[in-house]
């Protein structure tokens, strides 16, 4: 199994949710971030005055998911969160030792 974390912008939220509804994605944690990379905050005005803003809105999604379809949710996320621009944000595949389904007690992928 795989733990797939992905930062997005967060207008790209529903886009790709949507496109990994599609490929049998059945659940997925959603985490309002701050944080900066390439993009290292911008400046705004703010009632005629400029402030830096060095913390940018993001989206963290986790999504634990079978080894076998970690590629397919990985591509399914970089073609649907994409914009092109600096800021389109970060994926990281993680392996996952063990997964427990409280309520049953069921182990493994069976607990996704």
């Amino acid at each position: 199994m795989k733990l797939i974390i992905a930062t997005i912008k967060p207008f790209k939220l529903e886009d790709v949710r949507e496109a990994l509804t599609e490929i049998g994605v059945r659940g997925m944690m959603v985490t309002e971030i701050k944080g900066f990379g390439a993009q290292s905050g911008h400046t705004e005005i703010y009632r005629g005055a400029e402030y830096a803003v060095n913390f940018v809105p993001k989206i963290k999604l986790e999504i634990v998911v079978e080894s076998a379809s970690a590629d397919q949710v990985v591509e399914t996320i970089t073609k649907s969160a994409q914009t092109g621009k600096i800021g389109d944000g970060k994926i990281f595949v993680l392996d996952v030792q063990q997964t427990v389904r409280v309520r049953t007690g069921e182990t493994g992928p069976e607990a996704i």
